[in-house]
């Protein structure tokens, strides 16, 4: 699994975020386009992320305790970004002002999840219609999938 070495673009460091809906679809080895570009980041040793409500919505949804212990020792070498208070301000910030331009947020979590991308610039790898407004309002980086291979 990917982690916290690697990831050269020219000079200038990428860390990509990937939401729970990839690795999600990744774990169960679907084959979608936002998989195969988490596969070819992994295959890139490209430094990958996730922060602490990524990994309990993961882990919580699983029923196995060898999977779960599995599932947990891959995500181990990945980067835990912080969360400190004003991830959370701005993430209240990002409903508030999607819910003035008429788009409400359905999860708190993904405001929360966006806030703490855009907080540590990163380029978010994820399969969630949620993130497409913000990722407009907020000028959020988000992985464009369409050129991977499914």
């Amino acid at each position: 699994m990917a982690g916290k070495s690697g990831g050269d673009t020219g000079g200038t460091q990428v860390v990509i975020f990937v939401d729970t809906s990839v690795w999600i679809d990744f774990f169960a080895g679907r084959d979608l386009r936002h998989v195969a570009a988490l596969e070819q980041f992994i295959r890139k040793e490209e430094d990958l992320a996730l922060c602490g409500i990524i990994l309990t919505e993961i882990l919580q949804g699983i029923a196995s305790d060898s999977t779960y212990h599995r599932v947990h020792q891959h995500l181990q070498p990945l980067i835990m970004l912080p969360m400190p208070e004003r991830v959370f301000i701005k993430a209240a910030n990002i409903y508030r002002s999607l819910r003035r331009q008429g788009t409400t947020i359905r999860k708190t979590n993904d405001c929360i999840i966006a806030a703490t991308v855009l907080e540590h610039r990163c380029h978010l790898l994820h399969n969630d219609r949620d993130f497409e407004p913000i990722a407009r309002y907020f000028s959020m980086d988000t992985i464009d999938t369409r050129r991977f291979e499914q």
